[in-house]
């Protein structure tokens, strides 16, 4: 672990999986919201670290991509992925227009 990834690779693993077998859809409304691909049409989580969350997006016309979308502020605790990661959320379904799910408990 280093100044900008305070999460070890099992930490950086499980988020990844978990938001891969239970939110793609959400990853892929923040990559089209907040990471600046609209063109998206699938994005997997690939890493994280203290300053972003990495994605691997499709995109229409070409090879997949790497999209970071940064924390708003650094993170230092795993539990504040899951507060970031639910507030990019429903960002992302402000910005897009979308009807977010009830309730923080999904994520």
């Amino acid at each position: 672990m280093d100044a900008d990834n305070p999460f070890g690779p099992e930490v950086v693993e499980a988020v990844a999986q978990h938001m891969n077998d239970d939110h793609a859809g959400d990853s892929l409304l923040i990559v089209r919201a907040l990471g600046g691909r609209p063109d998206a049409t699938t994005a997997e989580t690939t890493g994280l670290d203290g300053r972003a969350i990495e994605f691997r997006a499709s995109v229409p016309d070409g090879e997949p991509v790497t999209v970071r979308v940064p924390w708003s502020a650094p993170l230092t605790e795993r539990a504040q992925i899951r507060a970031e990661v639910t507030r990019m959320y429903h960002e992302a379904c402000a910005a897009l227009g979308e009807t977010p799910r009830g309730g923080d408990e999904e994520h």
